[in-house]
């Protein structure tokens, strides 16, 4: 369990589902899909959902492309933290967020999977949270062009070396959108 003292919550942790970002996503519908069944779940669970939304040059705050997709509209008490960093942790509020609903565990969906999901992934275990990845739930752009292994494989790639990712004192792992079960994560 997590190593965080007196942080038995878990939360659901929406990492940048803008527009921008999934314009382009592999597998973006049924993705999308999948996140809204986890915000649905989570909300009905009683279990917080932690909205993530990315500034760049790309994503300009205000701009139609740095908007939340349609699909997924954060509710009016959930946070949204603002980042420029591929770490959501990273010179943002989300500690601070997190701390105050005595969270320690995380439930991390959307994108993109080879650099923000990554990044968020590990910056939450190597600071003492338990992080389970949505397998089904997360997504990518194809970056081959670019020397990238192809979108459906960074996916699987990273669901696979996430399924056995190992430190004392906290759990990680993969698990699909059907078999969340927030009580247990």
């Amino acid at each position: 369990m997590t190593t965080l003292p007196d942080r038995p919550n878990t939360a659901l942790l929406v990492v940048d589902v803008q527009n921008g970002v999934m314009k382009e996503a592999h597998d973006r519908a049924a993705v999308l899909a999948n996140i809204v069944a986890l915000v649905d779940k989570a909300r009905t669970s009683g279990v917080p959902v932690v909205w993530v939304q990315h500034t760049s040059e790309e994503l300009p705050r205000g701009s139609a492309v740095w908007e939340y997709v349609p699909e997924l509209v954060p509710g009016p008490a959930e946070p949204v933290v603002h980042k420029e960093y591929g770490d959501s942790f990273e010179d943002t509020d989300l500690e601070s967020v997190l701390s105050s609903g005595g969270v320690g565990r995380l439930v991390v969906a959307g994108a993109q999977t080879d650099a923000c999901i990554r990044s968020t992934l590990h910056g939450a275990f190597a600071r003492g949270y338990d992080a389970t990845l949505v397998a089904d739930a997360h997504t990518t752009e194809d970056l081959s062009a670019y020397g990238a292994p192809g979108p459906g494989e960074v996916i699987a790639h990273t669901n696979l070396y996430w399924q056995f990712q190992t430190a004392p004192g906290r759990t990680a792992g993969t698990v699909k959108t059907g078999d969340v079960d927030f009580a247990s994560v």
